[in-house]
């Protein structure tokens, strides 16, 4: 074998198709685009759904004030006390807008990370290293967090708004926003209450209405964005460079059947997400600052001050509130996320 076939042989599987490209693009290249957004975005639509009811308990722990009764403990415990209170509307509350959130996220996150490899690559000219994989990854998060964020502040405001989270009394309030933990309650279900036949469109137009004419206008929406971004990146980064490593131990030539994939799936998922999930409860933080009349008893002033209140409230242990159930999510939900994308990507790229 001559060196030019060599190395022609040993380039990564991102440069397959090029010579397609340079030869067809413009029946080839737009075309397979598409079926990085179709693909990505039932990724996402698929990976949620199957765990919702985790998902909501997620962002309940996360933001419940720390009061010593009815705070939501325990997985099992939670998800049964979820089911008695509210039914299976409880499990799926917030999915129809997390939906409408995660399929173009999901799809800008999948088609920037096939493309930025592209680009690093120099379309296959180039070895794709970890480095580049994680700034591939990295980037993708922060595109698609950007284009999507408004609609994931709304989808956490709907998580807890018919939870029945111990509000902060009148003693931890200040005077100026003295309400009633019943009063606040209420304030929170009937400022982001939907029922199941709503959960479309015209919720996340009502609820967007509803943050931007109480909460300051067009920047309410981006409440927490910077935040979010911060931590987004990492792991979004460490989460498919974690997969592709592992795709390359896990599946060899001969190997590659559908339990190995959703193997390398739920432990890049859970890798990633347990190193990084301090931003993600900051986010949550920030979110909810200022919702329904301060009833969760939440006033940062930036990221920086949340951060400083939680350590000085709660400990180190207050930063990571909520993971238990979050990593027993993550596991099917990236799993089904990795499996669903290749499957669809599968079925609509022309070999």
């Amino acid at each position: 074998m001559t060196s030019t076939q060599s190395s022609q042989s040993s380039q990564p599987k991102i440069s397959n198709g090029m010579a397609a490209v340079n030869g067809q693009k413009q029946t080839f290249w737009m075309p397979e685009i598409a079926s990085y957004f179709v693909a990505g975005g039932a990724a996402g639509a698929a990976s949620r759904t199957v765990v919702s009811p985790l998902e909501r308990l997620k962002i309940i722990q996360q933001v419940q004030p720390r009061t010593s009764d009815g705070q939501y403990k325990g997985v099992w415990r939670s998800l049964v006390r979820m089911w008695e209170e509210e039914g299976f509307k409880g499990f799926m509350r917030g999915n129809g807008i997390n939906c409408l959130r995660i399929v173009p996220y999901s799809a800008v996150q999948f088609t920037t990370y096939e493309q930025l490899k592209k680009w690093f690559t120099a379309y296959g000219t180039k070895e794709l290293d970890t480095p580049k994989r994680l700034a591939s990854g990295a980037l993708a998060g922060i595109t698609s967090v950007c284009a999507t964020y408004p609609l994931d502040l709304v989808r956490s405001r709907l998580s807890i708004a018919t939870a029945s989270i111990p509000l902060q009394t009148e003693q931890a309030l200040p005077s100026s926003s003295l309400m009633t933990p019943s009063g606040a309650k209420q304030a929170l279900s009937s400022a982001y209450h939907t029922s199941s036949s709503s959960l479309n469109q015209a919720v996340s137009k009502r609820a967007e209405l509803t943050l931007m004419r109480e909460e300051g206008g067009v920047p309410g929406l981006y409440r927490g964005l910077v935040t979010t971004a911060v931590g987004v990146a990492p792991y979004v980064g460490i989460n498919f460079a974690t997969y592709e490593a592992l795709r390359g131990v896990v599946t060899p030539p001969g190997k590659n059947n559908a339990v190995r994939k959703l193997a390398c799936g739920a432990l890049a998922g859970s890798i990633s997400q347990t190193l990084t999930y301090p931003f993600d409860v900051l986010r949550r933080k920030m979110q909810v600052t200022g919702m329904a009349h301060g009833g969760l008893g939440y006033h940062y002033n930036g990221a920086f001050d949340a951060l400083g209140s939680i350590i000085r409230t709660e400990g180190l242990r207050g930063l990571y509130r909520g993971l238990w159930p979050n990593l027993l999510k993550v596991a099917p939900s990236i799993a089904t996320s990795f499996f669903t994308y290749e499957l669809v990507k599968e079925l609509l790229v022309t070999p």
